[in-house]
């Protein structure tokens, strides 16, 4: 590795600020990094990292060209200014933790400010990682080969003309603060960052914008009904119900039922619901409010905004739809919602008019849209399951110049994505294709290698506020010893998945969770990387103690948060380490009940009335002592398996693993080696070897391999962490259970 990775302070990584002369990555807010110093940093492609010049920034990190030096940080010329660089000085790289906005306001010039809605907007900074006071440009991340003709672009220059290439914009406001990037359901809105005039906390961020006439939607969708993969039965329920609402209201007023239709479609977030009403509705006239940018506006300005739309409806007939309708209405109701919900009544009871809201989390809406006399149906759309993610990959796909695709392995290794994210795999694809086709001038054409590498890139919608599990390429195979853990493992986790008609055919469930104790270092966690590196199930990773809060209720709400996102993301894996800090014997806390509640809801989302479905709850712990016991009865974390420390045959395994990357010399036996190392974990085995590393640098920086001396000189320093007593004392549980 090179000498620019020696001792980064503090974690940061001081490399040399280059200007990048890509046209593709011109003013993206994308940094490009050496793999070498994406290894030292930790991090993978498209995670977000600090930058830190004369002032700080953030920026979205990709991976440099083969012929970049290890030590040189390619960035382009707004974000050089944005950490106040020169071109060959010192910039200091660091991981960042960003959090998706709620809001972001940003100012430009006047032509963009009074011709770009705050949709558009959104649209167009989509993805970008972006603090206060920094600069950005309306350039879309994912604008490359292949992509000029993006809903991005195309919407920009419907609004502005070509002038905004060059648009320029300063970001005056972001909540929450420091860096975060923009979601498809942040509120993006023009403004200088003051809250001067606003008039409700929602509004905080936001500011008055002109009156603009609601959008009317033409007649031919982008997609049609058949391309609703996985979402027929739905799209033909709202078709009916349109059907006879608007076009046979007579037949429902024999009946004696009033012929207004308000219908909520609910799903996660990027699954189709908004695309789903247009299809149906491309014969009918659809007047559209996007749900964030009404919500951004003041109060008196979205009371207009929605008092015009229902007005257009009225006097036309057809289908009002609002979507993401959470942001105009939310659960904490404002004065100004029950002027809203008024004109929404008035155009629910108005002949040939029919109203349809979308929503992404149906719990944060304002309890009264579900009046009987406004929303009084609701639709749900779930997540698309392993066959409905390769028909849905077949429509992405069609027409695209392909050889020979395995659209199955790809389905299989999407779990927890929706039709956004596999439009996302698509785009990132292509990306990969158009720039080989670029590069040596044959006629592009898309390979299974570049759905399988846009794979390691797109994380889907629903892990996007969770961390991911650093996998590397670790196997099952790869974990010394372990028989009796790994099959545990394999029967509650990867069969279910494999042969999910086995388990029908024999009419059981398959298991709940699993519970792994075991003294520490001995590779619980390991073997859970192995899991996620399999790519069959998304993996939510938490330590117990991470969702301890003070706040009443704060805690609870983020245990039903964590079953919601494995839910969202199934089929996946909840792994809860430490899981003794957060599921202790109830009845023996001194903290106001807090700890108590928390193990009352863990025990609803386990086995409650809401089932739990394609979720397997996998639990670590050293003090299995301590866990409250009604947590471990079937239903639960039913299966109890005991990690041994390894014996020689196991630490043999583990030192041939670790050492695969390490140049031993013939003189080091591990065989040898594994026999003495009695007491020694599978962490101490991985850290002798690392630390016999270590010891070969000091002894020479040119060392090209690592002796036996070296390996015993480490060993006097490495000592065996294994506690006799507490080993003991877990052998006797397991024997009692």
């Amino acid at each position: 590795m090179s000498d620019a990775f020696d001792e980064p302070p503090r974690g940061r990584l001081p490399l040399t600020a280059r200007l990048n002369t890509s046209a593709s990555d011109s003013r993206r807010g994308v940094v490009r990094l050496h793999p070498e110093a994406l290894a030292a940093l930790g991090i993978r492609e498209w995670d977000a990292v600090s930058l830190t010049g004369a002032r700080t920034t953030s920026a979205v990190v990709g991976v440099a060209g083969p012929d970049t030096p290890a030590g040189t940080a390619l960035l382009d010329d707004v974000t050089l200014s944005n950490a106040g660089l020169r071109e060959n000085t010192t910039v200091l790289v660091a991981p960042v933790t960003v959090y998706g906005a709620r809001s972001v306001t940003v100012s430009g010039s006047k032509l963009a400010t009074q011709s770009i809605s705050s949709a558009t907007l959104r649209l167009a900074l989509l993805g970008k990682v972006m603090t206060v006071g920094d600069t950005v440009s309306l350039l879309p991340r994912d604008l490359g080969p292949g992509t000029s003709t993006s809903q991005a672009s195309s919407a920009l220059t419907a609004s502005v003309g070509i002038t905004w290439t060059s648009e320029l914009l300063t970001v005056t406001g972001v909540d929450p603060a420091g860096p975060v990037s923009v979601q498809p359901n942040s509120v993006v809105a023009w403004g200088d960052g003051t809250t001067q005039g606003v008039d409700s906390p929602a509004a905080a961020h936001t500011v008055s914008e002109p009156h603009r006439t609601p959008t009317v939607q033409a007649a031919v969708p982008a997609v049609s009904v058949d391309d609703l993969r996985g979402a027929h039965t739905q799209a033909g329920r709202l078709a009916e119900w349109l059907k006879l609402s608007l076009d046979q209201p007579e037949l429902l007023e024999t009946l004696g039922a009033k012929p207004h239709l308000g219908v909520l479609v609910s799903g996660p977030a990027g699954v189709g619901k908004s695309t789903l009403v247009r299809a149906v509705c491309a014969e009918r006239r659809l007047v559209e409010l996007d749900g964030p940018e009404v919500g951004a506006l003041r109060a008196e300005d979205r009371s207009s905004r929605v008092a015009s739309a229902v007005a257009t409806v009225r006097d036309g007939g057809g289908v009002l739809l609002i979507t993401d309708v959470d942001a105009l209405l939310p659960a904490a109701p404002e004065p100004v919602a029950t002027l809203i919900l008024s004109e929404l009544r008035t155009a629910v009871a108005t002949p040939g008019v029919a109203f349809v809201a979308t929503s992404a989390v149906p719990d944060a809406v304002d309890a009264r849209l579900r009046a009987p006399e406004l929303c009084d149906r609701e639709l749900g759309l779930s997540l698309p399951d392993g066959a409905t993610r390769k028909a849905l990959l077949e429509v992405l796909l069609r027409g695209v110049p392909a050889d020979d695709l395995a659209l199955d392995d790809i389905a299989d290794r999407t779990p927890g994505f929706v039709v956004a994210d596999l439009a996302a795999v698509v785009r990132e694809a292509a990306l990969r294709a158009a720039a080989r086709a670029s590069s040596d001038g044959r006629p592009p054409a898309l390979t299974q290698d570049d759905l399988t590498g846009a794979l390691s890139v797109i994380r889907p919608l629903s892990r996007s506020a969770t961390e991911e599990v650093a996998v590397g390429s670790v196997t099952l195979e790869d974990v010394g010893d372990m028989v009796e853990t790994k099959q545990a493992l394999t029967e509650a986790v990867l069969w279910p998945l494999q042969h999910p008609d086995t388990f029908e055919r024999l009419g059981v469930e398959p298991p709940r969770g699993v519970l792994l104790y075991g003294p520490p270092g001995c590779g619980k966690t390991f073997v859970v990387r192995a899991l996620a590196s399999s790519g069959r199930l998304s993996v939510h990773a938490v330590k117990g103690a991470e969702l301890m809060d003070k706040w009443v209720g704060s805690s609870e709400k983020a245990v039903r948060e964590l079953f919601r996102r494995a839910r969202d993301s199934a089929p996946s894996l909840v792994f809860l380490d430490e899981i003794d800090a957060l599921a202790p014997r109830r009845g023996q806390s001194f903290d106001s009940g807090v700890t108590d509640r928390v193990v009352a809801a863990l025990l609803t989302e386990l086995d409650g009335i809401d089932p739990l479905r394609d979720v397997v709850v996998l639990g670590a712990t050293n003090r299995p002592d301590l866990i409250d016991p009604a947590l471990l009865r079937p239903g639960r974390l039913e299966k109890s398996v005991f990690v041994e420390p390894p014996n020689a045959d196991a630490r043999r395994d583990i030192l041939r693993t670790a050492g695969k990357n390490i140049p031993l010399s013939p003189d080091v036996n591990l065989d040898e080696l594994a026999d003495t190392l009695d007491g020694y974990s599978a962490a101490d085995c991985v850290a002798l070897l690392r630390e016999s590393a270590l010891t070969a640098m000091r002894r020479s920086i040119d060392a090209a391999d690592v002796t036996a001396a070296d390996v015993e000189k480490a060993r006097s320093t490495v000592r065996p962490s294994l506690d006799p007593a507490q080993v003991d004392a877990l052998r006797a549980f397991a024997a009692n259970r």
